[in-house]
């Protein structure tokens, strides 16, 4: 009869913890983690609160204006929300902007922030000739 319980399984290692086979390749470190391109909902927020706080006013005050509810805008701003082109405008003319200054602006630093990465990574980067955006709903 053995000492475990009923139900408790035994476990016998087939090898040491962390030894490697004869004759086996040396472990490679695992590789680096692929940096995530910034989603475009967190790009727009960031320079709709950037331009907001720069004007220095109230997350109330510009959802007010906008017509839009104080926790949605917050949710937009933090990149939570993706919110449709309608109260991207809204919020934009609330602030000052159209549509089209604040999407110029979300692309602009969508440019800034993927010229980081190694270079050469990102498809069709070095043979892009323009500097344009399309989107497409």
């Amino acid at each position: 009869m053995t000492s475990h319980l009923p139900n408790e399984a035994r476990v016998i290692p087939l090898r040491p913890h962390g030894a490697r086979p004869t004759g086996a390749p040396p472990r490679q470190a695992p590789p680096a983690p692929a940096v995530k391109e910034p989603l475009w909902r967190d790009l727009v927020g960031d320079v709709l609160r950037r331009e907001r706080l720069a004007q220095e006013r109230t997350l109330k005050d510009v959802a007010d204006e906008a017509r839009i509810s104080m926790p949605y805008l917050s949710e937009v701003e933090r990149g939570r929300k993706e919110a449709s082109s309608e109260v991207l405008a809204a919020a934009a003319h609330a602030l000052g902007l159209n549509l089209g200054d604040l999407l110029t602006r979300a692309q602009g630093e969508l440019t800034r922030v993927t010229s980081r990465y190694a270079g050469g990574s990102r498809r069709g980067a070095a043979t892009s000739s323009h500097d344009g955006m399309c989107l497409a709903a």
